[in-house]
Parts: structure tokens; C-alpha cells; sequence
């Protein structure tokens, strides 16, 4: 009698012959017999070919399928060499842009050849003079030739080490001179030097407004002395010159480059003619830079004043003076680089970039407008002579 087998023994029966031919051995296929014997070939081919080149990797073949033999290795060599590129391409950027700053400012590079900048790096470190005690027994030591710049004005001169504005006018220590004891004569040295600074650094003089605060110093009896100022400023010219004893210049030609004048000198006294009278006696050099107004804007001049004042302070009976006011005696001026044949009141600086044939020509030996060394006019007989630096 048959028996009849239920739908449970037949899925268990089924799960069964399944899972034996799983994991039974399967017979490739002739294709893939063919492949894989041809890619046991070119290995074979490849690694004989390794030995015949001495150690040296070969690179995959074209045959080769994605990744194959081509692990962490062979992608680093292939990172370094974008690496390398990228390396070039910036170094060939930085080039291009040396050499379009060398285009635009050769400067850079000839004043490096030249120990230009290390000559301007030298003077920037180097400190201060000591204050000027006696006269010079030389002209100041060479400097570069450098020309000025709207950041460092005074670079190519020796007044880059000299001291800034009024500090640099010292009043040494009073004593009694010739009868005049020495609270005269302190009061003397004191208003000697606020003249000067009225004179050649209160920003309103030098823009040509009336001198008020230094003509104040000055005794009112000496009515000659303020009759010639008075007619200078009104009327300038050769004969009547305001820059004698004023520094000005014209605010619709020049600007000053910075707040800064440098100043060099000093004061002393002596005494005067007759007892009870002192001489107090001035001389000082300024350097004013500018740049001209609708000019080149970076075209720094400088003009060099120098100044040689004597003042007379008096004390006791005989004299029909002013107490606690200066006489102004003489004074003598040396203006370098203005222009020689111009009366109008003003200074007048050639710049680099003015045409050549401006002007009057000078005449004479070059003189340094820095020697204060020797009084001035001394040895000098040309009106119009030639400055060898400014």
C-alpha cells in the first residue's frame, strides 16, 4: 500500500537537496578556463619582465582591468607628481610676480646690488647727534646719495640724524657777561631762542603770515628795524627781503612734507663793546622738505636755511633801551636750494622733475650747504653760487 507524502515532508525534502548543491564542487566553464589561463600568462610575462629591468615595478597594462595590480603604491607615485606640479606652477606664479616688481620698481633690486638699502637701514639705526657745543671743525662725513621720499624726507642728508624743531634749539647755562648779570642774560638767551622759533618754525609764519610773536621780542625803539620788516612784507624785494630774517614759503606752490624741520646749531655769548653789554649770538641751520603743489606728488625738495643772528641785552645807566626786550644788531642768511633770481618773499626749491633750463644758472665751486664750519659768506663771492647736496 502506497503511503502518501505530505506538503511539509516535501518543502524539507526540497530545502535538503538545495542546500547539497550549494555546496557541492561546480566544473568552471570553458570561457572561464580561457580567461583565467590567459591572465596567469601576462602575469607570468610581467613578472619575468620585472626581473630583466632590475627591481623596477612595471607599470599595469593596458589590458589590465580597473585596479588591477595597481594598489596604494602606484596611486601615491601618481599623487606626488600632481604634488610636483602644483610645486612648479606656484613657483613659476612667484617668479612672474618678481619680475613684474622688478618691472614696476627696478629700485628694489639695484639699491639692494648697490648696498643702497643697507646703507638707508645704517643711517635709520644710527642715533641722534650730541647737541652742537662749538663751531665745526668740518663739513658733516659723506652720506649715500639718496634721494628724499615722502616717508623719509631727510633720507640722503646728514639732518637725518640731526634734532626735530624747537628741541633742538638749547639754551646753555646763563652767566654773568660784561656787567649783565646773569638773570639779564639768561632773559636774553631765552628770547634769542623764542625768536627763532617764531621766526623759522611757527607753522603761520612759514606760511607767510606776519611774524607778530617775534617782532614782540624785539626792543620798539628800534623803529629803523621795524620800518624795514614792515616795508618787506608789504612791498618784497631785493632790497627789502622778509627772508632775511622769516622763513616763508608760498601755499599755493608748496606743501611741507610732515611736521618736522630738522634743526642744527647753537648759542652762546659774548661780550659786547662797552660795559654793560652782552652779546648774544645765534647760529643755527633748518631743512625744510616740500613737495610741489600740482607737481609730482612724490617729489620731495628740500631747502636748507642757515641763520647768524646777534642780539644785544644791556644792563645800568646810558643806555636808551627797552628792559626785558632784544636789540636785533646784525644778521646774515644762507638759503641753499631757492631760486636765486626771485624776490617775492618766498623760498622757491628745485625739484628732480623740474625742466632743466629753470631759472638763473648757478655759478661758482659747489658749496655744502651742511659745512658749518666757517661763517657765513665766508670765502664765497658769487651771489648766486651752487649747492653740492640739499
Amino acid at each position: 500500500m502506497d503511503r502518501q507524502i505530505s506538503d511539509e515532508e516535501w518543502a524539507r525534502f526540497s530545502e535538503e537537496v538545495a542546500r547539497e548543491s550549494a555546496d557541492a564542487p561546480k566544473e568552471p566553464s570553458a570561457r572561464a578556463r580561457m580567461v583565467t589561463e590567459r591572465l596567469r600568462r601576462e602575469e607570468a610575462e610581467r613578472a619575468r619582465a620585472g626581473r630583466r629591468r632590475f627591481g623596477r615595478a612595471p607599470k599595469p597594462g593596458a589590458g589590465d582591468p580597473p585596479g588591477w595590480r595597481t594598489g596604494p603604491a602606484w596611486q601615491e607615485m601618481r599623487g606626488r607628481g600632481r604634488a610636483k606640479r602644483r610645486v612648479k606652477a606656484a613657483a613659476a606664479i612667484v617668479v612672474i610676480a618678481g619680475l613684474a616688481l622688478v618691472a614696476l620698481r627696478p629700485e628694489l633690486v639695484i639699491d639692494k646690488l648697490t648696498g643702497k638699502a643697507t646703507a638707508r637701514q645704517e643711517a635709520r639705526d644710527a642715533g641722534p647727534l650730541a647737541a652742537e657745543t662749538a663751531r665745526p671743525t668740518a663739513a658733516p662725513g659723506a652720506v649715500p646719495a639718496d634721494r628724499p621720499t615722502l616717508k623719509e624726507p631727510f633720507r640722503g642728508s646728514p639732518a637725518a640724524q640731526w634734532a626735530d624743531g624747537a628741541a633742538a634749539i638749547e639754551v646753555p647755562p646763563a652767566e654773568g657777561v660784561n656787567g649783565v648779570p646773569k638773570e639779564g642774560v639768561a632773559q636774553g638767551l631765552a628770547m634769542a631762542k623764542q625768536f627763532l622759533v617764531a621766526a623759522n618754525l611757527d607753522p603761520a609764519v612759514l606760511r607767510g603770515e606776519r611774524p607778530t610773536a617775534a617782532l614782540d621780542l624785539l626792543d620798539p625803539k628800534d623803529t629803523k628795524r621795524r620800518q624795514e620788516t614792515a616795508r618787506a612784507y608789504e612791498h618784497p624785494s631785493r632790497e627789502n627781503d622778509p627772508l632775511e630774517l622769516f622763513t616763508r614759503y608760498n601755499p599755493a606752490e608748496l606743501k611741507p612734507v610732515g611736521e618736522v624741520v630738522k634743526v642744527r646749531g647753537r648759542m652762546w655769548v659774548e661780550a659786547g663793546e662797552k660795559p654793560g653789554q652782552a652779546d648774544v649770538k645765534v647760529d643755527y641751520s633748518f631743512v625744510y622738505p616740500f613737495v610741489k603743489i600740482g607737481g609730482n606728488p612724490e617729489d620731495v625738495a628740500r631747502t636748507i636755511v642757515r641763520r647768524e643772528i646777534t642780539f644785544q641785552v644791556f644792563h645800568g645807566r646810558g643806555w636808551d633801551m627797552t628792559e626785558g626786550r632784544l636789540w636785533l644788531y646784525g644778521s646774515a642768511q644762507d638759503i641753499a636750494n631757492s631760486d636765486c633770481g626771485r624776490f617775492d618773499g618766498y623760498v622757491h626749491p628745485s625739484f628732480f622733475s623740474d625742466p632743466r633750463d629753470s631759472g638763473p644758472a648757478p655759478s661758482g665751486s659747489p658749496v655744502d650747504p651742511y659745512d658749518r664750519s666757517k661763517s657765513i659768506g665766508t670765502d664765497r663771492t658769487e651771489e648766486c653760487g651752487t649747492a653740492s647736496r640739499s
